[in-house]
């Protein structure tokens, strides 16, 4: 859901983003990766996964950094604009898992009026994206 944009001036660096549980399922590993044209046949098919070692299918890191841009603008509103995301994977995000994404303001610059937001999401190790 997203809401009206966030008051620049009502940000205030250590200010927590409400936390976002995604339960994760084998429909938005595979959707995730269908709709970002990645065909590489482990987001797809289990046997290919278990081939390369995994489990199961695993999200692509394109899902993931959809999932950021999500949570970033279900906070700071509709008129945010994301410049730049960084995302360091930890582990991979397997169907049946939560990926449970949480967010700190980290910077606020007043020159520019860019808030920076880290977000470790916690799934078997730490995906840590910090959103400008």
């Amino acid at each position: 859901m997203i809401r009206d944009t966030v008051n620049f001036q009502s940000v205030k660096v250590g200010d927590k983003l409400p936390e976002l549980p995604i339960d994760l399922t084998v429909s938005l590993v595979v959707g995730g990766a269908i709709v970002s044209r990645d065909y590489t046949p482990v987001h797809h098919s289990k046997k290919a996964a278990q081939d390369a070692g995994m489990q199961d299918v695993f999200m692509n890191i394109l899902t993931t950094n959809g999932l950021v841009g999500r949570f970033v603008t279900d906070w700071a509103g509709g008129d945010a604009r994301i410049t730049g995301v960084s995302i360091k994977l930890g582990a991979p995000n397997l169907p049946g898992d939560t990926m449970t994404m949480t967010g700190e303001v980290k910077n606020k610059d007043d020159d520019t009026g860019a808030i920076e937001v880290e977000s470790p999401a916690r799934m078997h190790g730490a995906t840590t994206s910090p959103a400008r």
